[in-house]
Parts: structure tokens; C-alpha cells; sequence
């Protein structure tokens, strides 16, 4: 026999003697093997051991011939480790964008020792990531992101996906039809706002299909997840209602909520109504029945909501609050005795979390802490400590999730007042996609959480993304933060092995280059323009036109370093560029033009409103260039509005169905919806939308605005949004479906965009 044949069975002796004679795989071994061999590792390479510990750690040791032996407190701290060792390695790299994966065989001889992670849980998803991303992924789709779920390290995540299956279940149970049902039930991206209170019926019917695969899709989503030993957050029953359930109890003590964002109001059932007890527990009973048991549960009753605290009850179908968080029915509970409201706040948060566990008996209720932080007028630190108050600290878990936006909530309440939390930042706001992030702020802010006296009952670290797809490299920074020695090493270093890590190679020209693009973009802890005059959009570019666009302030960031960057990278780029470097110098390059296109419309704007209709002309028309220019460039890019619709299109059962799915995406990433400033809130740098939605907008604004200073008459604001409104609506029900084009020689065109770009 050959001796080559002798070196696995050699390096395995090596390998139990190493480790004291590994146990035979087990549910978890055998869990994380399969994950490793779904993200391209080779089972035959590397050798699992599971072994309780009191933190979360992993350790790799790697024997003769590149053997790798991992070992960890749990299946995804197996996976974490061995994705974060083979990146460290320069071997592996995950994202949302690609995947590469180098042979392994030459691996050094090497020992991590124990890494470990200062946070017991690390949790991911927002809920309305439900609605912006993933109303129409399919199971190959769910089966990838838990993958790269286990690959950072993360262990408990949302699981929202097939809960309308269990709330048609609920209100069958209490005799509606199916078609009453249906029609109080929002289109597919817009449930997540239904859960929480904020719309009803919006787009209705939800399509029963659509429900039955959701409900199916769950099922393989959690049997994953639980086979490696996450722990998902399931959705709980909170207080709302469908109206034809408030119309069938007219004895209840339902209120009807304010009118968010210009839909019409909501009804929320008072938690010491007896049916507020019954409808939870059966909810829940349900959910089991469906799906299994869980641990964690959330419960959100006021998202962006004020409660009811100023109404006694004796006419609470009569309170209809106004349009703003600080409104009415925040200044009738302010002129409330402290004691009074404190009192309600304290019954609402004890009946929550009794809601919770009626069904469920040890069970945490987990809520998000956004809206102590989105209405600081109402939740002052007395009012959240009341609202806590009557809950066990070791029976709830608050996602203090806006750290990057609303800082230092938790230092205000003195940790929440001694409850279990989770800190993290959302990032993301409507799957619109700029490129920033703050990669130095991530390092500087953690390792102060860690030195903190104050932080109380700290118990783990999430990001908390509205949507996905965009900026990898601050998801996998922050997570790499979670865990061992990554937050004493200084950013420079950790680029380098990400560099390497996703092209195969990092030459210091590469390095030089990321680190100009992190001074120039990713050291945005949140990106400002997006609201700006209570109007919506990532861009200038892509928000409703208005006369004010004039004024529009500069971005953040340092475009000029930013462009430096671009510049490395290509300078620096190999003859056969890897895949995801190109990937990301095109990135970089339609943010960097969508800045500059911005630039143009201002001033297009601007000379049109002076009546100087040729510099107005000229301006347009360049901003029309680098609008075309960029759609064109970003074909090759993850999404699109047309895989988008195709995606949705999959969906449907019918054509009726498709065309419907179709209007319903189309709209989630557009107009929204309601009378509010919701509008472009979703916005998305992606093909088609820049030459076909933002593009034809702005030309009609532009050509209004052109004629007004032709005649020396002023703009007709109210007549040019009217029909700029009547032309989205058109848009939304056009049927085209928009189908990717990829250019020919991506690079050529960069530097072309470039070059239009840098003529501004």
C-alpha cells in the first residue's frame, strides 16, 4: 500500500491523541459537519468535538497535513470557529454577495487556543427585515443564511416567516371566515407592520397560497435552526386585533389606535380585558401545535405606537389618537399623576409578559427596544422602569437594537433597570443601500460596553438589520467583534485578512486602497440624508422631487477619499480580477456616482429656479447620464429590480397572483404606502429603479420646473407632485418586469462612470 494512503488515518491518531480521544459525533457534531459541508468545507478535513463550557469558545488546532481539529461549546460555535479560522487563513470568505473557498490541505500546524465570546447570546434580524427582504425567499435561500448565520457565531434569531398560517388558525377559533380573515391581513411585505400594530388590511387579501408556503418554509427553517442548537425568537400574540373581531366584541376593552403614518387606525385589545389572557395563550398553543415549542418570544405593543395609559377604559373604543408620536394622546397621559401612569405602564408590561408565558411557562418575553429610543417624549426612564417593573429581570429580554442611531438608552435606565439585554445596532433602515458603516465607531463602542461598570445584566450583542444585502464587510466586522481577541486589534489589520480572505489575495496596494474606501465611507455610523424634510430616500436622487433639492446638504463621508480608493483598487487589481473585487469596486463606484449625481440635480435645481434654463439644462442632462450610466453598471450586482419582481412573480400560484405579487413588490421599494412620508423609505440602488422609476420622476420635475422659468412664472409644486404621484401609481401597474442585464466588460464601464462622475 501506498504511504500517501497511511496520512489521514495517521493525522486522525494524532488528532484523538490531541484531544484526549474525541467522542463519536454526535446530533451536533454531525449538525455542524453538515453546515460546513453545505459553505464548501470538506467533512474529510476537519474533525468536531462538542464540549460544555460556561462562555461560549471554540478552539482549532491544526495537525500535520492541514487537519483541522475544532472544538466549541456548541454545533455553532463548531461552524463560527471554523469559518473564522479559515478567514483568518485567508482561505474562506462568506457574504451575501459570493462565496469563496480555497483548499485547506496546506494548513499550517497551529493552535487558537480558547476563543472566547463575551456574549452568551448573539442575535440577528429586525422584524421588518420580514417585509424589506425575505417575504419571497425560498428554502435554498433560508438554508444559505442560516449557514452564514452559524458562521458568525450567531445562535439566536428572529424566526417570523409562517406565523400568518397560526393567526388564521387564531381568528378562525374565534368565528371569523376565512374570507373576513384574508382581507384584515396586509400584503406580503407589509405583515411586519400588521404584527406590530402600525396597519391592517393594507393591499388585502394576503393570498392563502402565499400563507401555506410560509407555513412550510418555517417548519425546515426552525428544524435547521434547532438542529444547530439556536434558539429563535418566536412571535407572540401582543394586542391587536382585526377590526371585525372589535366590531363582534363591542363589550371589550379594545382601543382604537392613531392613525400611523396616514393608514387608518389599528385596535388594541387592554391586556386586563379577560379575552387579552385567552387570545395569547391560544396563540401560542397554536404556534406549538404548529411548530414546536420555543424559548424566546416577542411581544412588541407599541412600535412607534403611544399606549393608551390616559384612557380609563369606559369609552377606549373612542380614543382616536392623532399622526405623530408625540401626539394627543402622549399629552393626556403626561398630565397624568405620575403614580397613575406608572401604574398602567406597570400592568401593561406585567399582563405582556403573563400573555407570554400563560402557554409557555418558561419562556422569556423579548421586545425590541426601539421605541424607547423613536419617542423619547413618552418613554422617559421613570416611564420605561414602570413599564419593566413587574417583570423577573431573568425572564426578559430587550434588544436594545438602535445603538448606532439612539445611544445610551441603556445607560439612562441603568441597564433596563436589571433586565436581560442585548445590544446591537440596526445599520440598516429599509434594505436601502448606500455604502457605509462605521467600522472603528463597532470596535471603540464595544470595547467600552466591555469596561463598563453600568452595563447590568448584559447578555448579548445582535445587529438588527430592517434589510439585507448590503455593506458585508460591517456585518462580518461587528460580528467578528463578539468574539476572542478581535476587539484589541486595530481595524488596519482585520481589513488585510478580509482583503485576502474574499480576492485570494491582498497585495499592499489592495490593503492601501480598503483603507482609503473605510475612510471614505465606512466611517458613517448612520446614514443622515435618509430622512431629510421628512422625506424618505438614501440619495437625493431618490426621494420625491422637490423645489428644496436645492439645499440638499452633502453626504457624509469623505467623497474624495472614497474615489482615492476606487482608484487603488483598480490600479492594484490583477489582470483576472477576482470575482468580489469586482464586485466591490462596482459597488463603491455607483455610490461614489450616486453622490456626484446627486451633485448635478442640486444644481440642476437650483439653475432652473434662477431662471437660468441653459446651466438647468446642462445639469440635467449630466444627472440623466450618471443615472443611466449606473443602471446600466449595476446588472451584475445581488439584486435587481428585476430579479426582485422575479422573485415575487415565483411566489404566485396564478397569474392574477403574479401580478399581484409583482405590484406588491414593486411597491415596498417605491411609493409604500399611506399618506405619510413613507414614500422612497425602502429605497434601492439597484437596476431599473435608477433609469425607470427615479430617473423618469426627476425629468418630470425637472421639466416643470423648466418651463416655470421659461415663462418667469412660479412652479406649480402642487400640480408637479400630483402628477408625479399619478405617474408612480401607473409605474407600480405598468407590467414590465424589468430583466437584468449584465454589461460585457464591467470594469470598462466603471472606469467610464468614473470619468462622467468626476466631470461634476
Amino acid at each position: 500500500m501506498k504511504r500517501s494512503l497511511y496520512l489521514p488515518l495517521l493525522t486522525s491518531l494524532v488528532l484523538l491523541v490531541m484531544v484526549d480521544a474525541a467522542p463519536a459525533q454526535t446530533r451536533d457534531t454531525i449538525a455542524a459537519r453538515d453546515a460546513l459541508g453545505r459553505l464548501g468545507i470538506p467533512a474529510a478535513r476537519v474533525t468536531l468535538a462538542v464540549k460544555p463550557a460556561t462562555k461560549p469558545y471554540y478552539r482549532v488546532r491544526v495537525a500535520r497535513g492541514g487537519h483541522m481539529l475544532v472544538e466549541g461549546s456548541s454545533s455553532v460555535a463548531l461552524v463560527h470557529g471554523a469559518t473564522q479560522y479559515l478567514q483568518r487563513q485567508g482561505r474562506l470568505s462568506l457574504s451575501w454577495e459570493g462565496r469563496r473557498v480555497a483548499p485547506i490541505g496546506t494548513l499550517p500546524n497551529d493552535d487558537t487556543g480558547p476563543v472566547e465570546s463575551a456574549f452568551t447570546l448573539r442575535t440577528y434580524l429586525n422584524t421588518c427585515t420580514f417585509g424589506y427582504t425575505t417575504p419571497w425567499w425560498n428554502w435554498d435561500r433560508w438554508s444559505s443564511e442560516i449557514d452564514w448565520m452559524a458562521a458568525r457565531g450567531i445562535d439566536t434569531p428572529l424566526a417570523m416567516e409562517g406565523q400568518d398560517y397560526v393567526w388564521r388558525a387564531l381568528w378562525r377559533d374565534q368565528g371569523l371566515d376565512d374570507a373576513t380573515i384574508a382581507a384584515g391581513l396586509s400584503a406580503a411585505p407589509f405583515l411586519p407592520w400588521q404584527r406590530m400594530g402600525n396597519i391592517a388590511g393594507y393591499r388585502a387579501p394576503l393570498s392563502a397560497g402565499w400563507i401555506e408556503k410560509k407555513h412550510q418554509l418555517q417548519r425546515q427553517i426552525l428544524g435547521r435552526m434547532h438542529a444547530l442548537g439556536m434558539k429563535p425568537i418566536l412571535p407572540a400574540f401582543s394586542g391587536y386585533v382585526p377590526k371585525a373581531f372589535a366590531d363582534r366584541h363591542p363589550q371589550a376593552r379594545i382601543y382604537r389606535m392613531r392613525a400611523w403614518e396616514g393608514f387608518a387606525p389599528t385596535y388594541w385589545l387592554d391586556p386586563s380585558d379577560p379575552l387579552f389572557a385567552t387570545l395569547a395563550k391560544r396563540f401560542t398553543q397554536l404556534y406549538t401545535q404548529t411548530y414546536g415549542p420555543g424559548d424566546y418570544y416577542l411581544a412588541d405593543a407599541f412600535n412607534e405606537m403611544v399606549p393608551p395609559i390616559a384612557e380609563d377604559g369606559s369609552d377606549a373604543r373612542s380614543a382616536q389618537y392623532g399622526d405623530s408620536i408625540a401626539n394627543s394622546a402622549a399629552t393626556r397621559a403626561a398630565a397624568l399623576p405620575a403614580a397613575v401612569r406608572d401604574a398602567r405602564l406597570a400592568a401593561y408590561g406585567e399582563k405582556l409578559f403573563q400573555s407570554v408565558t400563560a402557554a409557555a411557562p418558561n419562556a422569556t418575553w423579548v421586545m425590541q427596544g426601539w421605541l424607547f429610543g423613536a419617542d423619547k417624549t413618552f418613554w422617559t426612564p421613570e416611564a420605561i422602569r414602570a413599564f419593566l417593573s413587574r417583570v423577573p429581570n431573568e425572564r426578559m429580554l430587550v434588544l436594545d437594537i438602535g445603538n448606532d442611531r439612539y445611544p445610551g438608552i441603556w445607560k439612562s435606565t441603568e441597564a433596563f433597570n436589571g433586565k436581560n439585554w442585548v445590544y446591537g445596532y440596526v445599520h440598516n433602515y429599509g434594505g436601502s443601500n448606500p455604502v457605509y458603516g462605521d467600522l472603528g465607531f463597532y470596535r471603540d463602542d464595544l470595547s467600552a460596553l466591555a469596561q463598563s461598570p453600568g452595563r447590568g445584566n448584559l447578555t448579548g450583542f445582535g445587529l438588527f438589520p430592517e434589510g439585507l444585502h448590503s455593506n458585508s464587510v460591517a456585518y462580518t466586522y461587528a460580528y467578528d467583534l463578539a468574539w476572542g481577541e478581535q476587539p484589541r486589534r486595530p481595524v488596519a489589520d482585520w481589513i488585510a485578512e478580509y482583503a485576502r480572505a474574499r480576492y485570494g489575495a491582498a497585495p499592499t496596494g489592495i490593503v492601501t486602497a480598503w483603507e482609503k474606501v473605510i475612510a471614505g465611507a465606512y466611517t458613517t455610523r448612520y446614514w443622515t440624508p435618509r430622512w431629510w424634510e421628512t422625506k424618505a430616500g438614501a440619495y437625493l436622487f431618490f426621494k420625491r422631487p422637490t423645489p428644496s433639492g436645492a439645499d440638499y446638504p452633502a453626504a457624509p463621508g469623505d467623497a474624495t477619499a472614497l474615489r482615492a480608493g476606487i482608484a487603488g483598487l483598480l490600479a492594484n487589481a490583477p489582470r483576472q480580477p477576482a470575482p468580489l473585487l469586482v464586485y466591490d469596486v462596482i459597488d463603491f463606484s455607483r455610490h461614489y456616482a450616486s453622490l456626484r449625481l446627486d451633485v448635478r440635480l442640486r444644481a440642476a435645481v437650483a439653475a432652473y429656479a434662477a431662471g437660468d434654463v441653459a446651466k438647468g439644462d446642462a445639469d440635467a442632462a449630466a444627472a440623466a447620464r450618471l443615472a443611466r450610466g449606473i443602471d446600466a453598471l449595476i446588472g451584475n450586482q445581488q439584486e435587481t429590480l428585476g430579479s426582485w419582481i422575479a422573485d415575487a412573480r415565483a411566489y404566485g400560484d396564478t397569474p392574477s397572483e403574479k401580478d399581484d405579487f409583482e405590484q406588491q413588490a414593486k411597491a415596498i421599494v417605491t411609493v409604500w404606502g399611506g399618506e405619510g412620508n413613507l414614500s422612497d423609505y425602502g429605497s434601492r440602488a439597484w437596476q431599473g429603479l435608477y433609469a425607470g422609476y427615479y430617473l423618469p420622476r426627476w425629468q418630470i420635475f425637472l421639466a416643470a420646473q423648466r418651463k416655470a422659468a421659461q415663462a418667469h412664472t412660479p412652479l406649480d409644486q402642487a400640480a408637479t407632485l400630483a402628477a408625479i404621484r399619478a405617474w408612480e401609481q401607473s409605474w407600480l401597474k405598468d407590467g414590465r418586469t424589468w430583466p437584468r442585464q449584465r454589461p460585457a466588460a464591467p470594469l470598462v464601464a466603471v472606469r467610464a462612470l468614473l470619468a462622467e462622475a468626476d466631470r461634476t
